[in-house]
């Protein structure tokens, strides 16, 4: 979605305003200490903007899933240490997020400050998107900004609500992430190729068929691939393999052919008698699993093959990884795709787009995270993205 068709924090004028402020703030943590600070560095450009342009940052969030009860355990108050540390600068905090609580620490800031309200799900209201919470949230503040995009799948008061009470736009986290995805399959350079991988083709079938029609070769990697291998009558041996969705298999290959989609399948792999670290292994064709063992991974050929579409494509959309890559050497054939991507990305070549949980942990694994395009930390919102659902945190800041 290009930024034409939202509103950004251009369009704002934030001085002396009281500015509400969505973000992710659900970082994991361990002894009360936050242990990857990565979704707090992305938020920073947006906090400090709205701060040195005078307004008032009050900053809403959740933290894991209280369903509508005070939890201690999920307080954010624990996460502000965090956060001040990486703004490197003060970060008050609030015991509520309504009421008069919140009103009072709201009305004791001055242009500028950084405040944030605790856990917006202590109250059903929040992901029920009820009416009196989102008026309630709605007192305290001119405009919202918007720049939780990895939570903007659910309709919720803080994500959708509040978005139609008062004037709404786009953080610069949020607009990063909607003009990446904008350029990976909205208004995309052609040839697109599509990586996806992971365990089961059960999990991404709206996926699949969405991207068959908008893309113009299709990578299938992982668990899923051996599905695919087994519906064209392969035995994948003791390979993880749904059997019963061969049909889905079938008629998935038959719309990509429709659609003009090359489906790029494994020709070879590395196989084992079992899922383990440095587990004795061999590489063979796939049409010669052997019946006691297991594809963990693709092999050689079938690299080169993934490596030449990377090759000639100008745009990669990239979701799962391509084998087992937990476990050395299973990791190989995801490795080097992540690094040939990487390789024409730094090329200017390329625009690599990647989401979803395992795939950020499989680029960071490669060490090509910093060198692709774009890489998404929302999973669930990134994943409905690429199945081509309207995503309701979205959807309300279209102009």
């Amino acid at each position: 979605m290009a930024a034409s068709s939202f509103k950004t924090l251009d369009d704002a004028d934030l001085n002396g305003k009281r500015v509400l402020v969505r973000v992710d703030l659900n970082v994991p943590m361990k002894d009360g200490e936050v242990t990857d600070a990565t979704r707090l560095q992305r938020i920073v450009p947006t906090l400090s903007e709205i701060s040195e342009k005078g307004g008032k940052v009050i900053i809403l969030a959740h933290f894991g899933r209280p369903k509508g009860e005070k939890v201690a355990e999920m307080s954010l108050k624990p996460v502000v240490p965090a956060l001040a540390k990486v703004l490197d600068r003060p970060v008050m905090f609030a015991e509520d997020c309504i009421g008069d609580i919140a009103k009072g620490a709201i009305d004791a800031m001055s242009s500028g400050d950084i405040l944030v309200l605790e856990n917006t799900r202590y109250y059903k209201g929040e992901e029920k998107n009820e009416a009196e919470f989102v008026s309630a949230l709605a007192e305290n503040g001119d405009l919202l900004v918007s720049d939780a995009f990895s939570v903007s799948h659910r309709a919720h008061a803080t994500t959708e609500g509040l978005a139609n009470h008062m004037p709404a736009v786009a953080g610069r986290t949020m607009q990063a992430e909607l003009e990446a995805l904008d350029a990976a399959l909205g208004t995309p350079k052609r040839p697109v190729l599509a990586i996806v991988g992971g365990a089961k083709v059960s999990t991404k079938i709206d996926l699949l068929e969405n991207l068959v029609s908008k893309v113009d070769g299709l990578v299938i990697g992982g668990g899923m691939a051996n599905t695919f291998l087994a519906a064209q009558g392969k035995d994948v041996g003791k390979s993880l393999c749904e059997h019963d969705l061969a049909d889905t298999a079938k008629r998935i290959m038959a719309a990509a052919e429709k659609a003009d989609c090359e489906i790029i399948l494994p020709v070879d792999a590395a196989v084992a008698k079992e899922f383990a670290a440095n587990a004795p292994h061999k590489i063979v064709d796939v049409d010669s699993v052997p019946s006691d063992s297991m594809m963990l991974d693709v092999g050689p050929k079938s690299v080169e093959a993934v490596a030449s579409w990377i090759k000639k494509a100008q745009t990669i959309v990239w979701n799962g990884p391509l084998g087992a890559f937990e476990i050395a050497p299973f990791d190989t054939a995801t490795v080097a795709a992540a690094q040939a991507a990487a390789e024409e990305t730094k090329a200017d070549n390329l625009i690599s787009v990647a989401g979803g949980g395992d795939t950020v942990a499989a680029l960071n694994h490669a060490g090509v995270s910093e060198t692709f395009s774009y890489v998404s930390t929302a999973g669930g919102a990134f994943l409905e993205w690429m199945e081509g659902k309207a995503l309701p945190g979205v959807e309300v800041l279209k102009n």
